[in-house]
């Protein structure tokens, strides 16, 4: 039984309490009343998150979290006291992050990338923003043109920092987002290089990916933005028009509006483009 994952357990019996599962090796332990469902039968295999509760009982939830044990997450702060920093990580009790596994002092209603470890002289789980401590700079197993997992979590000057993944640290260069990405999104991405420091770059799109569509894209992204998110341009409009909005050639201007509606960034209606 792994505490802190979701483990495949058997119930073995119920109790006033709730009901006890047990894993290959009969260790036990209580589904508390509060997730007990009438479908839930003696001998039945279910999917449990294993964890402490706030009294420090090895328990099981049918809740899923939005973080497993040494997995990175991004996390919203619900409060910070005297003990440290408690985010919200789709429990009851709330994921602490102690001062010591700061980088700096969290503050309240903010999210954070965490990742989630055992406290090694308390045995509770707790969350750290220790970034660099977690992620690996030797033995990189990807390659070029490799796809990957991406976890965002800041964009800076450079571009756009993610988890590789759940392993590596990844960079995406500003120069190469060519679509609307948040920090806490989870998407693909691709190997650009891996660096002799260990850091990885990344694209958002395959290596190939035809750059000029790349570039009329961003035009109409950006005219856009500097538009209230609206331009009076359709199919329909002449290629005068076109080019006197966005200096494109009409040809440009269907690719890259094409490119953009795929990725379904924008909406098309009789009136023009709206960036959603």
């Amino acid at each position: 039984m792994e505490i802190g994952k979701i483990n495949k357990l058997k119930i073995v019996r119920a109790t006033d309490n709730g009901l006890y599962l047990e894993d290959v090796e009969n260790n036990e332990v209580l589904l508390p009343n509060a997730y007990v469902t009438d479908d839930l039968k003696i001998d039945n295999d279910i999917e449990v998150f294993v964890y402490k509760d706030s009294e420090d009982r090895i328990v099981a939830t049918t809740l899923k979290p939005y973080v497993q044990f040494e997995e990175f997450a991004y996390l919203k702060v619900k409060e910070v006291n005297d003990y440290g920093a408690f985010i919200d990580w789709g429990l009851p009790k709330d994921l602490m992050v102690p001062f010591a596994e700061q980088n700096e002092k969290m503050e309240e209603g903010k999210w954070y990338l965490i990742f989630l470890l055992e406290d090694e002289q308390t045995e509770r789980l707790i969350g750290s923003a220790k970034v660099k401590d977690f992620v690996f700079f030797k033995d990189i197993d990807v390659k070029e043109g490799d796809e990957v997992d991406l976890l965002l979590y800041d964009m800076t000057d450079l571009g756009m920092n993610a988890i590789v993944n759940n392993l590596y640290k990844g960079l995406i260069f500003k120069s190469d987002i060519h679509k609307a990405i948040k920090p806490g999104d989870r998407i693909k991405g691709y190997v650009k290089e891996v660096r002799e420091d260990g850091k990885i770059d990344i694209l958002l799109e395959q290596p190939g990916y035809k750059h000029s569509i790349d570039n009329n894209s961003e035009i109409i992204l950006s005219a856009l933005k500097d538009n209230n998110r609206f331009l009076n341009l359709t199919d329909k409009s002449t290629p005068e028009e076109i080019k006197q909005i966005l200096g494109l050639s009409k040809k440009a201007f269907k690719k890259g509006l094409g490119n953009l509606y795929k990725q379904k960034l924008v909406e098309l209606n009789n009136e023009g483009i709206k960036l959603l």
